[in-house]
């Protein structure tokens, strides 16, 4: 069975894009920790980060922080903190937060966002690519 990553890779599922290549994908996190939190996916549905292929774990890696430039751009911040949880979705992804505090790292702390501010800090971060 597909994971929600791949639905939305599939456009079965809509997400606030932020940038896409043939191997990855970048999105708004819906239930965000912060304003901003990004979630950077491989297209291949694999299930643990340090299951992927070296060569395309690197390219994530570099796609990640090519979203990390411009989300800092764009969102107040005083750093992009990175996690990789795993937990909640059997696909790898890359967690990236604007942080003002260490609490902010937390998963269960959210912040709420209309479709409006979704979308227009979408448009934000790609102006920032």
């Amino acid at each position: 069975m597909s994971s929600i990553f791949t639905k939305i890779i599939n456009g079965e599922i809509p997400c606030y894009k932020i940038a896409e290549d043939e191997n990855f994908l970048a999105f708004l996190d819906v239930n965000p920790n912060t304003k901003g939190h990004t979630l950077c996916i491989p297209k291949q549905e694999i299930n643990k980060i340090f299951d992927i292929e070296d060569d395309l774990y690197l390219g994530l890696m570099a796609f990640s922080k090519k979203i990390a430039v411009a989300l800092e751009k764009t969102v107040a911040c005083k750093r992009i903190g990175m996690a990789v949880v795993g937990l909640e979705v059997p696909h790898a992804h890359v967690h990236l937060i604007p942080l003002n505090e260490m609490d902010e790292m937390r998963f269960q702390n959210k912040v709420s966002l209309t479709k409006e501010e979704f979308e227009d800090l979408a448009k934000a971060i790609q102006s920032n690519l």
